[in-house]
């Protein structure tokens, strides 16, 4: 099976879907104007501001802007932060780093479509208040029959890439964790995961809305802390750091932990692969909290979507990045990686603070991945019953993924995220004009 998933993602993950997500995300940043540099200090204003007045429980009309966002960087921010990062440097070399800030640069633009077009397109389904890619991606073409079928295999392959799958992987990451620094038997974690997960699932929105506002800004802050105390103590590795990824991002480099040189194609494919699975720019998962978003305009949500991608890629990822690269550690693949670094300049209290950062990344990651599947279990079937059967298949898929190969659980996340990126982009392309009035309109009213 391994063997089958990894040819398919050499195709998708080849110069296709690179191509085509860095195409889109060059295409709207000089369609919008450069808009990731003009209106970030005002996404900064926004999310700040929202953050001090937060405090309204989520419900059926929607939940807050801060709220939202807290949901969106729960999502990004989890294994693609820290077991991600290491996967990318060992398969792909310091340069992969390089382009995931490229990637994410460009891909901030793209969130700002998304979050736009998911405020446009929300429809209100079972008296609830719901929006996400289907919704928009059903209207993108002439033909509605394709459309409609477009926006169906996309909600398939969210369910999968994100309940699912994705959620497979979070929940392997942190049993892997737990069974290096506590020696947690991984079907065990897998459960305690599980029910605690199910408790968040069936308490619905206003739960769901309420975990990830407290869980986010405490778990974010206290990781970029340490990252920055250990960047600190191996402060002569710096420069020599931030060397490789250049240099490396552009030349054939020794990996991290073999001796196998690592070409630049490699770089580019993990670099954004990891980039996309990290920030989901593109992707079109994170649309599904923005959309939800109450605002006065969609411009507002567009903006604070924004600097979701740039904390995720340039604080958290670059964070664990650099803290890896400045250790010297290169024994390990993935999270075991990022623990042996962290433990280098901690002692073995870096194992335990890793493996519980990563339960909280993961965790709050595998609540915003569930709220997205959930989204697209309510655009194809519009009833109750089938999201508590998706609530349960899901709490079953996070005991399965907490004890299989790990290697094959990336791969598989890897391609269901490439077949959700195909009919997002091509909605996003479609209806790119609506989201450019929409930012026309917001700054005339904002000027």
């Amino acid at each position: 099976m391994q063997q089958v998933v990894t040819t398919i993602n050499e195709f998708l993950w080849g110069n296709f879907l690179i191509l085509l997500l860095m195409g889109t995300g060059v295409y709207f940043t000089l369609k919008l104007n450069f808009i990731q540099i003009r209106k970030f200090s005002e996404g900064i204003r926004r999310v700040t501001g929202s953050m001090a007045l937060n405090g309204k429980a989520a419900d059926h009309n929607g939940m807050s802007s801060f709220q939202a966002l807290a949901t969106a960087v729960a999502a990004q921010v989890g294994t693609g932060n820290l077991a991600g990062a290491a996967t990318a440097i060992v398969s792909g070399g310091p340069g992969a780093i390089f382009w995931m800030w490229v990637s994410a640069f460009f891909g901030m633009s793209t969130v700002y479509v998304e979050a736009i077009l998911g405020q446009m397109f929300k429809k209100r389904v079972n008296n609830q208040i719901t929006g996400g890619p289907s919704y928009y991606i059903e209207t993108a073409l002439k033909n509605k029959f394709l459309s409609k079928a477009l926006a169906v295999f996309f909600s398939i392959a969210c369910i999968l890439a994100l309940g699912l799958m994705g959620n497979a992987v979070q929940a392997n990451s942190i049993s892997v964790a737990f069974d290096k620094a506590f020696g947690v038997p991984a079907v065990a974690m897998g459960v305690v995961i599980s029910l605690l997960a199910g408790f968040v699932f069936f308490g619905g929105i206003k739960r769901v809305a309420a975990v990830t506002e407290k869980i986010v800004p405490v778990m974010a802050g206290l990781y970029i802390a340490a990252c920055i105390v250990i960047i600190f103590i191996n402060y002569r590795e710096i420069v020599p750091a931030l060397t490789s990824i250049f240099s490396s991002a552009f030349t054939t480099h020794a990996a991290v932990g073999g001796a196998v040189g690592i070409s630049v194609k490699q770089a580019v494919r993990y670099g954004v692969a990891r980039g996309l699975f990290s920030n989901e720019a593109g992707m079109g998962s994170t649309p599904h909290a923005h959309a939800i978003a109450k605002v006065n305009h969609p411009g507002e949500q567009g903006i604070v979507a924004v600097v979701t991608v740039f904390i995720d890629t340039f604080v958290v990822l670059t964070g664990t990045a650099l803290v890896i690269l400045t250790s010297g550690v290169q024994e390990g693949t993935g999270i075991v990686l990022t623990q042996n670094a962290f433990v280098k300049s901690l002692g073995s209290y870096g194992d335990m603070f890793i493996a519980i950062c990563l339960f909280f990344f993961a965790f709050s990651t595998i609540i915003g991945w569930y709220f997205f599947g959930e989204a697209n279990i309510r655009y194809l079937f519009k009833n109750n019953i089938s999201i508590n059967v998706y609530r349960i298949i899901v709490m079953l898929v996070i005991i399965k993924g907490s004890v299989l190969k790990a290697e094959l659980v990336w791969e598989m996340a890897d391609m269901f995220n490439g077949m959700m990126v195909l009919p997002n982009l091509i909605a996003l392309l479609a209806l790119g004009k609506y989201a450019r009035t929409a930012m026309k309109e917001y700054e005339l009213i904002n000027k």
